[in-house]
């Protein structure tokens, strides 16, 4: 018997105490329908760098998107994928535009590393995927503005109104994001979808959820949850109701990272080493590690600081340097040297101490509101639930593996 098609569903920034306590009727009724745990994200706990995880099964040392800002060595530039429109602008906005919309999977993600999509597709399955911005595949996808550069994407590819693999009558994604079009859009694509059966594995991403909780603080951006909740019950009203969805489709519901509430911010500087800083999360690049570290001893936006040296992790915090530092920290060893063995990181990398949130380039900060990136559990910690799969993964990294299984291709990350 040929196995059931897949829906991985993303809530972006939804905590798992917002998830355990939500009266939403859809997803109550998988929650009901499943079996559930905690998961941890990756490091840093930042949308790009958790989406990459999530769509390769593998953390930045694998997939090498280090952060929403970071200096290329190559070229001799920052990177900037969206910390803020501010920061856009500074870092200049046509360039990062490119960077986010197209470069991130068709120069920056790495070559080492195998997408969810390029794994089923290579066994002859057919993958979908609306407005996940990791989404390198293997069909060519032009886009619906003249100019725009084509990309290579799953072969049924919906990305905010600019890439569309088919016409689907959707109503334009951007047109006002505040009140949910993102979400709206993607409940009318996926509904268009479903009605087709036309995927074996379709990725429902949904990132109103998050933009809303930066503005009112983690666990109180209730309507947003609700319009999540309606893009997915759209999924099962397409499929004849909950208990036909059920019957045709196995689930995994999920967010990429947590959040935490920002009560203070800071400019995070280090002399002779510049500073790639946004949310809850930093990189410095420098020539001098330990002394980079030993700078941020007496700064108090500062938590967990971290780099190599002869190859041995270092872990610093208030001027204590002990590995113990991590415990407590969920996957802590595992993720922060995963993050510093990422090519594209800075030698030293800093999570934020607890309420603290770093500045981007243009000053732009969510003081009062929810941010998420550092290494705490209120950041790294994630919903998982799966239904008609195997049990839930300890971490968004093994998604991959549990759907391509589930299809009997295999799981581990390879070359693509």
């Amino acid at each position: 018997m040929p196995a059931k098609p897949v829906v991985l569903v993303v809530i972006d920034g939804l905590t798992p105490s917002m998830f355990e306590a939500a009266e939403t009727p859809a997803l109550r009724f998988l929650a009901e329908h499943g079996t559930y745990r905690r998961a941890t994200s990756t490091f840093p706990s930042l949308t790009p760098v958790c989406l990459s995880a999530i769509a390769t099964g593998a953390h930045p040392d694998v997939h090498e998107i280090p952060h929403l800002v970071w200096w290329h060595r190559g070229e001799e530039r920052l990177v900037e994928y969206g910390s803020s429109f501010g920061a856009v602008r500074a870092a200049g906005v046509a360039r990062s535009l490119r960077d986010t919309i197209i470069d991130l999977n068709a120069r920056h993600l790495g070559r080492g590393a195998e997408t969810v999509y390029e794994a089923l597709e290579g066994a002859g399955l057919t993958t979908a995927a609306i407005n996940i911005t990791c989404y390198r595949g293997r069909h060519r996808h032009l886009a619906t503005i003249p100019g725009v550069p084509a990309v290579n994407g799953p072969k049924r590819f919906f990305f905010y109104s600019l890439y569309e693999s088919e016409r689907t009558g959707a109503p334009l994604a951007v047109r006002n994001r505040s009140l949910g079009s993102i979400d709206a859009y993607a409940a009318s694509v996926g509904r268009w979808l479903v009605t087709r059966d036309g995927f074996d594995l379709l990725v429902h991403y949904l990132p109103d959820y998050d933009f809303a909780s930066h503005v009112a603080g983690p666990d109180v951006a209730h309507e947003a949850l609700a319009r999540s909740d309606a893009a997915v019950a759209a999924l099962m009203d397409a499929a004849g109701g909950p208990d036909a969805f059920l019957e045709r489709y196995a689930v995994v519901v999920c967010s990429d990272h947590g959040q935490s509430r920002v009560e203070q911010t800071a400019r995070l500087e280090v002399a002779d080493g510049l500073v790639t800083a946004s949310n809850r999360a930093a990189m410095v690049y420098t020539h001098d590690p330990r002394g980079a570290a030993e700078q941020l001893d007496e700064e108090p936006s500062a938590g967990i600081v971290a780099f190599f040296e002869d190859d041995e992790l270092v872990v610093r915090r208030d001027g204590d340097e002990d590995l113990a530092l991590l415990d407590g920290v969920p996957d802590g060893r595992v993720r922060v040297e995963a993050a510093l063995r990422n090519p594209n990181a800075g030698e030293v990398v800093v999570s934020a101490a607890t309420g603290w949130e770093f500045v981007d380039l243009a000053g732009h900060h969510h003081l009062g509101g929810g941010s998420h990136g550092s290494l705490e559990a209120a950041d790294s910690e994630v919903p998982m639930l799966t239904v008609g799969l195997d049990d839930p993964p300890a971490s968004i990294t093994g998604i991959k593996s549990l759907v391509v299984e589930h299809f009997g291709v295999g799981g581990a990350a390879r070359a693509a």
